[in-house]
């Protein structure tokens, strides 16, 4: 057995898994031994839109941090791939080349349709997905990928995620409801302006990422369940919606207790995934237990 060690370069957070393999014949071929997060917020360093210097310094310190953690758990491979925030800014390359000679180590920018892929590879661990469609609602994009009995298909990015949400829309840390309804008239106007989004029309969504676990943690919090749903239907997003409106310092608390290191991404990754169901007429979304992160380790690790 061999430990290998994924990093995950996100908008908001950057995360080290580190992994145990298993048989390859297992039906989950790895066991998870650490899974260690840093908030590092690097899409707010995101200045006209290129990655400044100081965007380039923060990645490099808080990766630095995680590949000596990874050293010290003897991982025997460590691989670092970037989403959103490396492949949308305009100095894309340069940041990145600027990243690997300071850790002197390979990052991979991940495209739209690979990270959507490796979504869907991860979500389907231990179990296959039924027809639907995929959401990954991140910091600075969002995925959304059609489901069928034969696999994914069509996959498509869309650059409008909860932190870049928050950067640009709300003043303080919990939004207003003004606020609340800007940033989802803005992401709907996103979402109308897509040529094929009928493709991505269905009654259940699968949901994997931090914004829709943070979500579900949420409902467990506010209806006092101490195990996450497995389901987050529409009328859980407007009972969570309803006490935002009607009590915020209630809604402040339970947000602390459920996500501390997400309050202020949490309601602009509810408003997305809320606005997600209601333009592609689903009823629930299905959070996974799995994401890209496994999805990346089975397809170029192991």
């Amino acid at each position: 057995m061999a430990r290998l060690g994924v990093i995950d370069l996100g908008s908001n957070s950057v995360r080290l898994v580190v992994y145990e393999t298993k048989r390859e014949d297992a039906a989950k071929p790895f066991r998870t031994l650490v899974d260690e997060k840093k908030m590092a917020g690097l899409a707010a360093y995101v200045t006209d839109g290129a990655l400044s210097n100081a965007g380039i310094a923060r990645a490099v310190a808080v990766l630095g941090d995680l590949l000596k953690l990874a050293d010290n758990l003897n991982c025997a491979r460590v691989d670092i791939f970037a989403t959103a925030v490396l492949r949308n800014c305009a100095n894309s390359e340069a940041a990145t080349a600027a990243i690997e000679a300071a850790i002197d180590h390979k990052v991979r920018v991940l495209s739209a349709r690979e990270e959507a892929h490796l979504g869907f590879v991860g979500a389907s661990i231990g179990a296959p997905l039924a027809a639907g469609t995929l959401i990954d609602v991140g910091g600075g994009s969002t995925e959304l990928t059609a489901l069928a009995a034969d696999g994914d298909h069509a996959g498509i990015s869309i650059p409008f995620g909860c932190v870049l949400a928050y950067a640009n829309y709300v003043r303080c840390v919990i939004p207003t409801p003004a606020e609340c309804r800007t940033i989802a008239d803005a992401f709907r106007k996103e979402l109308q302006a897509l040529p094929n989004l009928e493709g991505y029309r269905s009654e259940r969504l699968y949901g994997i990422g931090g914004s829709v676990r943070a979500l579900a943690k949420m409902v467990a919090a506010v209806w006092g369940d101490d195990t996450r749903p497995k389901s987050i239907s529409r009328k859980d997003m407007e009972g969570l919606a309803d006490l935002l409106q009607g009590d915020v310092s209630v809604f402040a608390h339970r947000a602390v207790k459920a996500a501390p290191d997400r309050v202020h991404s949490l309601v602009p990754g509810m408003i997305i995934v809320r606005t997600l169901a209601e333009e592609l007429g689903a009823a629930e979304v299905i959070p996974c237990k799995y994401g890209i992160r496994e999805g990346y380790l089975v397809t170029h690790m192991l």
